[in-house]
């Protein structure tokens, strides 16, 4: 099982913030913090051992054993010292529980509750809340050594806000890229959606103005579960149109690619047809490559990692518990038991298996739409 190389000493000398893109790879020899007090897949690793379900908790294992981000937001705001003191005490157990060791962190505090033209997304009153927010969570943050995942879906999403709000959803997302890059000793890595979704040029623009030059880079696939070399390529055309940055790829569920289909919206001529992209639970998927900063564009491309959680339910869509963010072990066991190490689909093989052997509709499960 690959996993980052274990030596803390060699990263010490360099610049964990990374932004020059000459700097070398900020990852690399970084000890990653595994949770193994609260984190759900973990405990469950270690109640499949105790039982002696051996089969499982071997299973388990690819899961839990593998760094993972922790994921913060609106939630958090009720935690004990709140926002500031949900990020506080989570650098401070990280050290007591593994001294020297690296967290990986999301911070997802942008709102996404709907799509349509009238959806405001809270307003000016959220926007400052959310304000609020980054300052109190990067000061609970202060000087660890920390990697940051900044705001999933936030820019694939613009187009769902009502036209007059997308501006000032860029612009709080700028000044949250302001603060975050502050931090001494974080490496921050901001959302630019994945190689299945919005153009590069787009999200490159995009990315430039809410201030990516003051971080390392961009993440990519952190929702989808697009290929691993189809998010590389995808992220060498941004990084060619944001000064060079560097980027992370998610892959926590994309070993067996991603489940996209045709909806046929006129099959006469002129032929018109939407691309639908299975996002919610698809069927038969699996574990992408371990977390690895031997990546194919290691020039580039710092590291694979498992940004999003594989195992934790997206919503009640084929069979998942409510809500959003539980834990499901059955799920997470499906992950594992088919995962590979490809990073582009292989020859002879459709929809992440050999072609033929499933068709759209067994993988797309009630998110089939014919």
């Amino acid at each position: 099982m690959a996993v980052l190389i274990p030596s803390f000493a060699s990263a010490q000398a360099v610049d964990p913030r990374g932004a020059d893109p000459a700097s070398p790879n900020p990852l690399v020899g970084l000890p990653w913090f595994v949770d193994k007090t609260w984190a759900p897949q973990y405990i469950q690793y270690a109640k499949y051992r105790r039982r002696g379900q051996d089969g499982s908790a071997g299973l388990l294992g690819r899961i839990a054993l593998q760094p993972q981000f922790k994921w913060y937001g609106r939630w958090n705001e009720n935690d004990k010292g709140g926002t500031y003191g949900a990020a506080r005490n989570y650098v401070e157990r990280v050290q007591e529980e593994q001294p020297g060791s690296v967290p990986q962190i999301i911070v997802m505090r942008h709102q996404g509750k709907a799509c349509h033209s009238r959806y405001t997304a809270g307003g000016a009153a959220e926007d400052a809340r959310t304000r609020r927010w980054y300052d109190q969570f990067a000061a609970g943050i202060g000087d660890a050594r920390v990697v940051i995942g900044f705001e999933p879906d936030s820019l694939g999403t613009l187009d769902c806000l009502a036209f007059s709000r997308r501006k000032a959803r860029l612009d709080t997302l700028r000044y949250g890229v302001d603060v975050f890059s502050k931090l001494p000793n974080a490496t921050v890595y901001l959302e630019a959606g994945a190689s299945d979704w919005e153009a590069a040029a787009r999200t490159a623009k995009q990315l430039n103005y809410i201030g990516i030059a003051k971080v390392r880079g961009f993440m990519l696939n952190v929702t989808h579960k697009d290929w691993t070399a189809a998010n590389v390529k995808h992220g060498l055309a941004i990084s060619r149109m944001t000064g060079g940055k560097h980027f992370i790829v998610n892959t926590s569920e994309n070993g067996r690619g991603p489940v996209h289909y045709r909806r046929w919206i006129s099959r006469k001529d002129p032929k018109i047809w939407r691309r639908i992209n299975v996002w919610c639970h698809a069927q038969k998927r699996g574990l992408g490559p371990a977390p690895t900063t031997s990546t194919l564009r290691p020039d580039v491309v710092d590291a694979y990692l498992y940004i999003n959680r594989p195992g934790y339910s997206a919503g009640s869509c084929n069979g998942g518990p409510l809500p959003i963010g539980s834990w499901w072990a059955d799920r997470a066991l499906d992950l594992a038991r088919h995962a590979t190490e490809w990073v582009r689909e292989p020859r002879g093989f459709s929809l992440g298996w050999p072609r033929g052997q499933y068709t759209i509709r067994q993988l797309a499960g009630d998110q089939y739409i014919p």
